[in-house]
């Protein structure tokens, strides 16, 4: 359910071309004669792109002079076009100029083309799981289309994603290439197979599939029914060679070595003054007055509200003593800990900085320790000074992710008491989705404010320093600026928070106090048993072995499984196994979704699986998790991140306790190693079925509402109102369709999702759905309700009133809008189910501080489920208190289920 802003790609030299043929009519020049038709209308599309994308990093990419490796392989390739207008080559430098002033990032790479630039950041990307738009009217950018990237021609206003290629091309983004290595393309002089045209090229693809499958079966070209399919094969055996060319010259390349990452690309500031002065060469009028009154409103602004910046840096006692006067003085102070290190438990402060009205900070230096640092004030009797104000609870305190400061302080006998807000938190409340929410973005989204960045003072890379290790003029103003920048996000965002009661209660009587629970759970950590951890990894490798030895007797030899390469080349070429689908480069797929249906039917493919599976939980967790013990506590510690999930839901890292597999044996074998000290018990509450209740809830439904008021298998009710049976003649195939169906409405799953998860025809699935929505009405009117709210509101909102946007829900792309169709209806009940958690992990932290010390810890949180440990004698008066805490958490229409087992570990308690 994570949403961040689509990376946008704009292809430069197509829209060159299309915008100065396209403005050629109109003869645009300034007085002096000059053209300036492609300038006007290329500034005008990134104009619209950026407006209509303000949080997104737009990119141009323009082809480089010269030729490509496409002319080493084919001289004739676009050799038959003329050479470029001399009106279009003078247009081409200012275009680049007005990109730069603009702060868009613009790459023009040696040796290959705008579009393998293109498709390289956008594998990239979806690596990353970024989604991406790729601006461009070239028709070879369809291959690059997935379910993380789509087409867009701004000139004709219009989106494709995969099924919009489809319905304009005939065949899947994965058969492009093909399509084109048949048809050719007469723009890119790429021959194709002489005689073959739209029509035929996606009879023979649809019917049979690309080139390599038609080269190995060319008998299954006589059955099909269109024109020439008799001499078809003979002809294309004919023409193999040229036909192998142009499937080389049309493919795209996504692994070009550029000299920028993805991770570097970002938005600069506009060169206002540089801008200016092209508009103005250009004659762009309106563009100039639009520019001059922005300025004139940003000076208006400026003088209304001036920010006079001055940050001190604190390096007597008498400066010390001032500041600790100031901060007592002060309604609210902003606050920051500059540490040598992300690891909260190991972490020591470097330094504090402190801001008590915008512009007025300073910083406190303790432990810069590089050859030729200033004297600094004593780190322990600084703090010791520090210590009364920073754990008096009626200073008032703001700061940003302030969870890591109250750990780190903890390093060092300081428990941080007075936190009023915590601007990375009234952001998440306000909307999870607009940004992400760390203080560098934040700062630029909602004060325009470019912040400097810890790169900017530390570096990057392996030589990056750690903060003690920085100058000190340039640590003051860094983390001054850090406090600064904070109290002003806090005045900017707090004023939208407070306007909306369940927003303001949602921060500060849910996210707020769940910051401190976790913060506890940080600390506490979770014990695990190393030496079972090893024992099982030295039984994973066995198994990888025997898998590893199958697997060559299979494919008759030996080869790496992990490699794709190669076992493209075993599955596909020396086993013979359907290419179900295709990468971007046109090479057979062997991602988990192909291999899952081709398990069905292979051997090979499931072995690979499994061998995929044990590896990385070897390697996730098995060998990782005993080197992650902190010597300090022996315990393992993982963090908890709030403003991550677009829903509410938590995430955790190091390690990602959500995330290790229940569904297997080896799985369940590792919460094995999840145990409790001597003398104590693993206690595991979970909340049975929430989302299909809080969908009872929602929807009203009588059905659904009275099979959970009477305590009904709520898979084996559905099964028998579905299949019009009695409850006990449902067969555990019935019950496990009828699963599948409750769960999948949840998620939005189409007749063809359910069908291809339940294995059977699609028709079937159809009618299941039918007739669930048939026995279960109101299901059906909360959905199109919840739509149709979703389109006028923008959002969607939990039962407690936090909203989740849907930024696609009126896209002209069907895709992106189904897809954010799907999320309203989900997030309602993945958001409420991850509030109600929240909510009961507070109730339980409050039980917990009047319980006698140390008989019970709240340890780790995973999904809907909780894990204590508790001591032994204690067990049984716990545990009715654990249930009712959770089971009171939301008042519903139907009773909440919570589940709690006991054991020596999680797996035997869970």
């Amino acid at each position: 359910m994570t949403q961040t802003p689509p990376l946008i790609l704009v292809d430069g030299s197509s829209y060159l071309y299309r915008a100065f043929f396209a403005s050629q009519q109109a003869d645009l020049r300034t007085s002096h004669g000059e053209p300036t038709g492609a300038i006007r209308v290329v500034t005008n599309m990134l104009r619209s792109l950026l407006k209509q994308y303000p949080d997104s990093i737009v990119s141009v990419v323009f082809d480089a002079k010269g030729k490509s490796f496409r002319n080493d392989l084919y001289p004739e390739y676009k050799s038959h076009r003329p050479p470029m207008p001399d009106d279009l080559r003078s247009q081409i430098e200012p275009i680049h100029q007005i990109i730069q002033a603009m702060g868009i990032p613009l790459l023009v790479i040696d040796g290959v083309e705008a579009d393998d630039v293109i498709g390289t950041l956008a594998r990239q990307a979806t690596e990353l799981q970024i989604d991406t738009l790729i601006s461009s009217g070239d028709k070879d950018m369809a291959q690059l289309v997935s379910d993380h990237v789509t087409l867009m021609d701004t000139m004709k206003d219009q989106l494709t994603d995969r099924q919009g290629v489809i319905d304009k091309f005939g065949v899947p983004p994965e058969l492009i290439i093909d399509y084109l290595a048949l048809t050719g393309d007469s723009s890119d002089n790429i021959p194709g197979m002489a005689g073959v045209g739209e029509k035929t090229a996606v009879a023979v693809l649809q019917g049979v599939g690309g080139i390599d499958v038609i080269a190995e079966h060319p008998e299954r070209i006589a059955e099909l029914s269109f024109r020439g399919a008799k001499t078809f094969a003979a002809r294309f055996k004919e023409q193999e060679a040229i036909i192998r060319l142009s499937h080389q010259l049309a493919t795209i390349k996504t692994d070009v070595e550029l000299p920028v990452s993805l991770t570097c690309l970002r938005r600069g500031d506009i060169q206002k003054d540089a801008l200016l002065a092209l508009y103005r060469q250009f004659e762009f009028k309106n563009l100039v007055q639009e520019l001059e009154s922005a300025e004139n409103a940003a000076v208006k602004t400026a003088e209304a509200e001036p920010v006079a910046v001055h940050y001190e840096t604190i390096l007597t006692e008498a400066q010390l003593t001032n500041w600790l006067e100031k901060l007592q003085q002060a309604e609210l102070f902003a606050f920051d800990t500059e540490t040598n290190s992300l690891d909260y438990m190991q972490a020591r402060i470097v330094g504090l900085s402190f801001a008590i009205a915008p512009g007025e900070a300073a910083y406190l230096p303790l432990a810069h320790d590089y050859l030729g640092a200033p004297a600094q004030l004593d780190r322990e009797e600084s703090l010791a000074r520090l210590k009364p104000l920073l754990e008096d609870p009626s200073r008032l305190k703001v700061g940003q992710h302030l969870k890591f400061d109250r750990n780190v302080l903890l390093n060092h006998g300081i428990e941080l008491r007075g936190i009023a807000f915590d601007t990375m938190l009234e952001s998440y409340v306000l909307n999870s989705t607009a940004s992400r929410h760390n203080m560098d973005d934040l700062a630029k989204k909602y004060l325009n404010y470019t912040t400097q960045t810890f790169e900017d003072v530390a570096g990057k890379g392996v030589k990056q320093l750690t903060f003690n290790q920085v100058e000190l003029d340039k640590a003051a103003f860094y983390a001054a600026e850090d406090a600064d920048i904070t109290l002003r996000l806090h005045q900017a965002l707090w004023p939208q928070v407070e306007k909306e009661a369940a927003l303001k209660s949602l921060l500060l009587e849910m996210e707020q106090p769940l910051a401190l629970v976790l913060s506890d759970m940080e600390r506490t950590g979770a014990l695990i048993d190393p030496f079972l951890l090893q024992n099982q990894s030295q039984q994973i490798e066995i198994r990888l072995a025997e898998l590893e030895t199958q697997a060559h007797e299979i494919a008759g030899g030996a080869f790496n499984l992990s490699s794709t390469k190669q076992l493209g080349e075993v599955l596909f070429e020396k086993l013979q196994l359907p290419v179900i689908k295709k990468t971007p480069k046109g090479a057979p797929s062997t991602a988990e979704e192909v291999l899952q249906e081709l398990a069905y039917d292979y051997p090979l493919p499931k072995l690979i699986l499994e061998h995929r599976s044990l590896s990385k939980l070897k390697s996730t967790y098995t060998d990782k998790l005993p080197q992650m013990i902190c010597a300090k506590t022996g315990r393992v510690h993982t963090s908890y991140h709030q403003a991550v999930t677009a829903t509410g839901r938590l995430s955790s890292t190091d390690p990602n306790l959500q995330n290790i597999p229940v569904r297997t044996e080896e799985g369940r074998r590792i919460r094995q190693a999840f145990v409790a000290e001597p003398g104590y018990k693993i206690v595991a509450a979970d909340y049975s079925q929430i989302e299909l209740r809080i969908m009872a809830h929602l929807s009203e439904d009588a059905g659904l509402l009275d099979a959970f008021a009477h305590g009904k298998d709520i898979h084996r009710a559905t099964a028998a109102e579905i299949m019009g049976i009695e409850p006990e003649a449902v067969t555990s195939e019935q019950r496990r369709n009828a699963k599948a169906i409750n769960f999948g409405l949840i998620y939005g799953m189409s007749a063809f999702g359910l069908a291809k998860q339940l294995g059977i025809p699609r028709g079937e699935a159809q009618r299941y759905m039918d007739r669930y929505f048939e026995r279960y009405p109101g299901v059906l009117s909360y959905m199109e309700r919840t739509r149709q709210q979703a389109e006028q509101a923008g959002y969607v909102e939990t039962i407690f009133g936090r909203r989740l946007y849907l930024p696609d829900i009126k896209s002209k792309n069907m895709g992106l809008r189904k897809a954010a169709e799907r999320a309203a209806i989900n997030a309602p009940m993945q958001g409420t189910a991850a509030d109600i958690i929240k909510r009961a992990m507070i109730k339980l932290a409050d039980w917990i501080q009047t319980c006698d010390k140390d008989s019970i810890r709240m340890v780790m949180q995973v999904h809907d489920e909780l894990v204590f440990e508790v001591r032994e004698d204690k067990v049984d008066a716990y545990l009715p208190v654990i249930r009712q805490c959770m089971a009171e958490a939301a008042n519903l229409k139907v009773s909440l289920d919570v589940g709690i087992g006991v054991g020596e570990n999680w797996e035997q308690a869970h």
